[in-house]
């Protein structure tokens, strides 16, 4: 059993994590007061080390019967069980500070099982559900932390469009490296309206067939992160310029993906500190009060 480490140890484990594995985020909490951030860390390190059991070294070893045990831990966490590591107790702490739903985190379980039983999608609503089971559930686990200016107003769905817009900008950043595991996200009715091929992708063909492709599914997000903006003006003042910050710097990546002339099979997009720099303005600017809330 877990032997007791302190509250600041724990939440440092959970701040690591996060700002090892996802810097654009890390970043945003800093813009946070510390009680949430730290509560963003908490749900980040879970979430992660959700993930991590299908798409890292363990994942050749995890099968659904791993994922079933993950979720009896989970059930054990909600329930304020005595935590089996440092990462646990931050969560559970977090438990007793914000009121979140386990069945988000359920949820985002449910994605990763959607991970180990099939590696390609044949329509976008099939690749939406994806999208929604493990990027989705963590803006609505973020919402319940963030919380809102005024009482009664739901930005549920478009917490939900801005984790799916992100997930969907991680999977055309990823085609290349997806591709080397065998996998396909972009769903394969696309691929066949334009004639490319599994065998095309997996080859790396860039041509006009590719590059029309990557127009349409960057025309999609774009439409996804606008839709997503509608809601952050409602979140509470201490969090909009976080939640834009991580929105412009994550946009950014599609930009990057153009000016590389869609070739993600030999390029990773990156979005670089001084791209980053100069959005801050525009961040500052969204984020401003709009005059119906003053």
């Amino acid at each position: 059993m877990y032997k007791s480490h302190s509250l600041e140890n724990a939440y440092e484990c959970c701040r690591r994590i996060t700002a090892k594995y996802s810097k654009t985020f890390y970043l945003g909490t800093l813009l946070m007061r510390p009680t949430k951030r730290r509560a963003l860390w908490a749900i980040y390190a879970w979430c992660r080390r959700t993930d991590d059991l299908v798409d890292e070294h363990q994942a050749n070893l995890t099968t659904l019967d791993t994922l079933a045990e993950w979720e009896e831990r989970l059930e054990a966490i909600f329930a304020l069980n005595p935590p089996e590591n440092e990462a646990d107790l931050a969560l559970m702490d977090t438990l007793e500070r914000c009121s979140l739903n386990i069945q988000h985190f359920r949820d985002l379980i449910a994605g990763q099982r959607m991970d180990l039983q099939q590696n390609r999608y044949e329509t976008f609503a099939d690749l939406y559900l994806y999208c929604y089971r493990v990027a989705g559930t963590v803006g609505l686990m973020c919402i319940d932390v963030m919380g809102v200016e005024k009482a009664g107003v739901d930005v549920s769905q478009e917490a939900i469009t801005l984790g799916v817009a992100n997930q969907l900008t991680n999977i055309l950043r990823d085609v290349g490296e997806d591709a080397r595991r065998g996998r396909i996200y972009i769903p394969l009715q696309e691929l066949a309206q334009l004639n490319y091929t599994e065998a095309d992708l997996f080859q790396g063909i860039l041509d006009e067939r590719w590059r029309q492709l990557m127009q349409w599914q960057i025309q999609r997000v774009r439409q996804f992160y606008a839709q997503a903006e509608k809601g952050i003006s409602a979140l509470s003042r201490d969090t909009r310029l976080s939640v834009w910050t991580s929105l412009i710097f994550y946009r950014k990546i599609l930009d990057v993906i153009e000016d590389n002339d869609y070739d993600v099979f030999r390029y990773r997009a990156h979005v670089s500190t001084p791209q980053k720099l100069l959005a801050l303005p525009l961040a500052w600017w969204k984020a401003q009060p709009s005059p119906e809330i003053l």
